[in-house]
């Protein structure tokens, strides 16, 4: 495995390093802006995070992210297209210049952050890799799962995870690998494999897709750390900066309590921190290549990370995920974003 993990590195670091050269000379915002759009990477379908209706319309953490940034540049949240990726070719897709960025529930990672040649502008929702079972199999635990068949997503940290985590415990296991999260589904769901296993969150949310979802178990362990988050192509500091600070912007809207219902009434607001947020006082904006009001934008297009948050994934969702450590510091979470001053 590590020899095939190395060799796709080297490829990527290859493809990444063309690109890089080809895209250097032109500033990732200015084409974004003469094309008029931005191309969003996000999932096949997953629930919560990237997952379109039956007319193509799209819905997710994720995709709000990127609805954010269009806003950002454009005052207009719709002007993004939503290219579906998989977890195999969704690196290729963003180190080609196929994608402006990637925003697809991807860990960040040492390897995928230097060798890769991306940049990760932060973790839009911390989670860890879970394992779901059949009821039927009466499994209540990880660790009774020796000899199992597993069905894992190709291009994953997901894979290596599994390897680890079985090793550890002295458990061998049969994989059983495709590389679209359909596939995976399809596969389980069909008994080809006793366990799936993703991201937890993503186990809540492919858990509603079966036919029954009572007749499946997410088991309690948590055998990995997937701190998930967007990336773009290393080498144009003015888009990792904007990429950066619009999510830094959804969180220190809602530490401030801004909010998209009343984001014009906080215009008039004396507080020093607000003023600055929403470009009443200050050249934050024009310092990245954004209007001074971009946050103001961003809030009436798509609210701040806590409406984000509970509009796709939250407790009122058929996910029903409480914030939990996804909640902002100042409450007991781990989301924490630098002040804009």
């Amino acid at each position: 495995m590590k020899k095939l993990i190395s060799a796709a590195l080297a490829g990527a670091l290859g493809i990444a390093g063309l690109a890089s050269a080809a895209l250097a000379q032109q500033k990732t915002l200015d084409i974004v802006k003469a094309r008029g759009s931005l191309t969003c990477g996000v999932g096949t379908g997953t629930p919560g995070f990237a997952f379109p209706d039956d007319k193509g319309n799209w819905s997710g953490l994720d995709v709000d992210y990127c609805r954010a940034m269009a806003a950002a540049i454009f005052n207009d949240p719709k002007k993004v297209n939503f290219k579906p990726t998989t977890a195999k070719e969704r690196f290729t897709a963003l180190q080609s210049g196929e994608i402006d960025v990637l925003s697809r529930t991807t860990t960040w990672t040492m390897s995928r952050d230097s060798a890769m040649g991306l940049a990760f502008t932060g973790v839009t929702y911390y989670d860890g890799q879970g394992l779901m079972v059949p009821t039927k199999l009466g499994v209540k635990s990880a660790k009774e799962l020796n000899g199992a068949s597993v069905c894992v997503a190709t291009g994953t940290t997901t894979e290596l995870n599994l390897a680890d985590y079985f090793r550890q415990n002295n458990m061998t296991y049969k994989p059983v690998v495709f590389e679209k999260v359909d596939e995976v589904n399809a596969a389980y769901e069909a008994g080809r494999c006793d366990v799936y296993t993703t991201d937890q969150s993503g186990l809540y949310a492919q858990r509603l897709r079966l036919k029954n979802p009572a007749d499946h178990v997410v088991l309690p362990e948590i055998i990995s750390k997937e701190p998930l988050g967007p990336s773009v192509r290393q080498g144009d500091f003015q888009w990792f900066t904007i990429s950066k600070w619009v999510y830094f912007a959804l969180l220190n809207a809602e530490e401030a309590g801004i909010t998209s219902k009343n984001v014009d009434e906080m215009l008039k607001s004396t507080n020093p921190d607000v003023r600055r947020i929403l470009g009443v006082e200050g050249e934050f904006g024009k310092s990245i290549g954004l209007d001074n009001d971009w946050v103001v934008k961003i809030i009436k297009g798509v609210g701040n990370y806590g409406e984000i948050y509970e509009r796709n994934v939250g407790p009122d969702t058929p996910l029903k995920i409480a914030r939990g450590v996804n909640n902002l510091w100042s409450k007991g979470g781990l989301q924490y974003a630098p002040p804009i001053r």
